[in-house]
């Protein structure tokens, strides 16, 4: 039987592993190609002693894949890492520049602890060589150095050295001289460090300014990052800095033209002259228009920054209005940036060709833009007091489609219209009412309904059209429910005979059939006034409101410059602090502070508080004018009462498993004794309990119009049962 058995399989470690310590240097060389193709995928992390022994070669490739490899797998074998020490110094000393450049490189990359200590003699050196490509690769290691460990570069004087190092006559050392002590300024800046690593002097700006026309894009944006901090000495020498930035809003990338803008914006705030304002702003305009010829990821970049550059200067791109309108093949997301910035460049003078364009938008297939493009059209209105008349024919035009979806959107907008410009567009409501059967959105039946209410005296069937409303309201949505509930009583206020039925069918259904606690609410409130003072519920529901406008920026104006300083980063993108999306640091679970265990005594300690003070605070709803106390302790002596309850018990000692103990058990004490029985107030909502919270009680409801029966008040009850945790939630009312 053993003649039948297959071979042994030695796996394809055991082969690689053979062909690495082969003695023909092209079969060592494949196999470290077929290691790092298996290295992609996750495999070959065993080979780390053979993959290391291939390291000392004349070959550069082979050097460079042995050394990628090391990078890979250095935070997994710390310990083999230190065998490769000796031939990381001797390339660092290697007449070839690429080679020590790449040894030193890779010994920024490993971090690993045990490599760090040998890394400061030979990062001396190369911070030293003849070779600016040595030089400008040693001065990102010092940046990596200080995220490792800063003490040391501070001990063997690399920062002096970088600062020396922009002196440098080679720009692109220059340049990441500049990107690596900026990274170490952020660095230090997280840690708390008061000392400005990155102190930026005119001197130091004078040399920046001599190697950004000769460096590479990147080190560009590194420059043009330093130049954006640095806080010039008078008008003059802003000035002289912007006219050596403009030339860089020629280049072909995006980001440096963005980071040129962003120099030229934060230096133009000390330019006293408006002349020169004027032209740097006029020199602005084409490279932003520029960028709008990029793919649709860079334009939506470009768009998200041009939005926040007109919120700060609206005449950056005042006649640049068609350089906006949306191409067919656009993305969603460019359509809709593009739309928002048409609508900050509106004006009279160019008003009819944006209408005309939003209307052939507004007849598009996809509905989220349709939707936003008749949006676009009501905030032209808004912001165009001129315009609001031909705004307001498109949007019937539109409405005369009858397309559900438009017809929605467009009413909305109608809405707003009718806010900005009361009693001007009154002719409009007969169209809107006759297109009510099209409305199933929420948005869109409320704003009608308001409609309605608002305009409920020139509205003939005012009454019908929103008892169509009140007849489905516990069906409807709280948004509808709420603004039936106040057009209803608007409308009562405005025509009281023939709406009176209508008004009483509502507070009821709102009182007892709504299970939203603002509608019940809101419901109350209306029921109270009604019932008290109809001039005062006049004066309450029917106050003239301030007209709407369009804000000019949609972030305060410190944020806003904040955020101009921040161009093209994520937070001008996003349009937010960095701090509200980028951790500070690296934050492991251990790093995580454990004072939530800590201050959770301390937390129930003063929940307690909170709640012996609520059992004293006044009802909102009882306008009795008796007040009883019974003699309670309030404040932090009611404290010592409540604690003594068998949930607070629990939850001062955390061993309460009951969810409902923090809720129930607390408010149903026998210690803090039974709340007092609400007092008759002779007014019209006596009978609903609500002086005294008794909202389960459902008696009889009294007419709005007739003054009520005076209510027997009630007999004594026993004195209160000390709830139990497993007590429904309503008990506590």
């Amino acid at each position: 039987m053993s003649s039948f058995r297959a071979a042994p399989r030695k796996g394809e470690n055991f082969e690689l592993a053979a062909d690495l310590n082969s003695e023909y240097k092209d079969k060592r060389k494949d196999a470290i190609k077929r290691v790092i193709a298996n290295m992609t995928v996750g495999k070959g992390d065993g080979l780390f002693p053979d993959v290391l022994k291939n390291m000392q070669t004349e070959d550069l490739e082979q050097k460079k894949l042995v050394y990628l490899y090391l990078m890979n797998y250095a935070k997994t074998q710390p310990e083999l890492v230190i065998l490769a020490v000796n031939t990381f110094v001797k390339d660092t000393d290697d007449p070839n520049p690429l080679v020590r450049a790449l040894a030193i490189r890779t010994m920024g990359c490993l971090r690993a602890e045990k490599i760090i200590d040998y890394l400061c003699d030979p990062l001396q050196k190369c911070l030293k060589d003849d070779n600016p490509y040595v030089r400008k690769t040693a001065a990102l290691c010092v940046a990596k150095l200080y995220d490792l460990k800063p003490e040391l570069v501070i001990e063997n004087g690399f920062l002096d050295q970088l600062r020396d190092m922009i002196a440098d006559s080679n720009p692109m050392v220059v340049a990441n001289t500049v990107a690596a002590l900026s990274d170490i300024h952020v660095a230090a800046v997280a840690a708390g460090v008061p000392k400005d690593e990155f102190a930026i002097t005119t001197d130091i700006v004078n040399k920046l300014l001599v190697a950004l026309n000769e460096c590479s894009e990147w080190g560009r944006v590194a420059i043009l990052n330093a130049l954006s901090r640095y806080e010039a000495e008078d008008s003059g020498e802003s000035e002289h800095i912007c006219e050596r930035v403009v030339p860089q809003f020629q280049h072909a990338n995006a980001s440096v033209v963005l980071s040129a803008v962003k120099v030229v914006m934060i230096h133009m705030r000390g330019i006293n002259s408006e002349n020169v304002q004027r032209t740097l702003i006029r020199k602005m305009a084409p490279p932003l228009v520029t960028l709008l010829s990029n793919p649709p990821e860079v334009q939506w970049v470009a768009l998200r920054n041009i939005n926040l550059l007109l919120q700060k200067r609206p005449d950056i791109l005042s006649n640049e209005m068609r350089v906006f309108f949306c191409k067919y093949n656009d993305p969603l997301y460019v359509k809709v940036e593009k739309l928002d910035i048409m609508v900050r460049l509106a004006t009279e003078k160019n008003v009819d060709p944006l209408l005309s364009e939003l209307k052939e938008y507004a007849q598009e297939v996809d509905v989220d833009f349709v939707r936003r493009s008749i949006k676009a059209i009501g905030q032209t209105a808004v912001k165009i007091d001129e315009a609001a008349e031909r705004c307001v024919n498109v949007l019937l035009d539109l409405i005369a489609s009858r397309v559900s979806y438009v017809v929605q959107e467009a009413v909305v907008v109608m809405k707003d219209i009718f806010r900005k410009y009361p009693a001007t567009y009154e002719g409009v409501i007969p169209t809107l009412c006759a297109n009510l059967d099209e409305l199933d959105e929420p948005e869109a039946k409320a704003s009608l309904i308001w409609i309605i209410g608002e305009y409920a005296k020139k509205i003939d069937n005012a009454d019908e059209l929103l008892g169509i409303f009140v007849d489905t309201f516990t069906e409807e949505s709280y948004q509808v429910q709420l603004q039936t509930l106040t057009a209803v009583v608007k409308l009562y206020l405005q025509k009281p005979e023939s709406s009176q039925a209508l008004v009483q069918k509502v507070l009821n259904t709102a009182t007892k059939d709504c299970d939203s606690p603002d509608v019940r609410d809101r419901a109350y409130i209306y029921w109270r006034l009604l019932s008290t003072d109809p001039g005062a519920a006049k004066a309450v529901v029917l106050a003239i409101r301030p007209p709407i406008s369009i804000p000019r920026t949609t972030v305060s104006a410190a944020l806003l410059d904040e955020l101009l300083g921040e161009i093209p980063l994520l937070a001008s993108v996003y349009h937010k602090p960095a701090e509200t999306f980028v951790g500070r640091g690296r934050i492991g679970a251990d790093a995580i502070p454990k004072k939530e265990l800590a201050d959770e005594r301390l937390a129930a300690q003063k929940a307690l508080q909170t709640v012996a003070a609520g059992q004293q605070a006044e009802n909102l709803l009882d306008f009795s004018e008796d007040a009883t106390n019974d003699g309670q302790p309030s404040g932090l002596a009611a404290t010592t009462v409540l604690a003594s309850t068998p949930a607070a018990a629990n939850i001062l000692s955390g061993t309460s498993s009951n969810p409902l103990d923090d809720l129930v058990s607390i408010f149903g004490s026998a210690n803090l004794g039974a709340p007092p029985a609400p007092q008759a107030n002779g007014n019209a909502l006596a009978g609903l309990g609500v002086g005294g919270f008794g909202f389960g009680a459902s008696p009889a409801t009294p007419s709005v119009l007739q003054p009520a029966t005076p209510v027997v008040p009630p007999t004594p009850q026993a004195p209160a049962q000390p709830q139990q945790a497993q007590d429904d939630l309503l008990g506590l009312f």
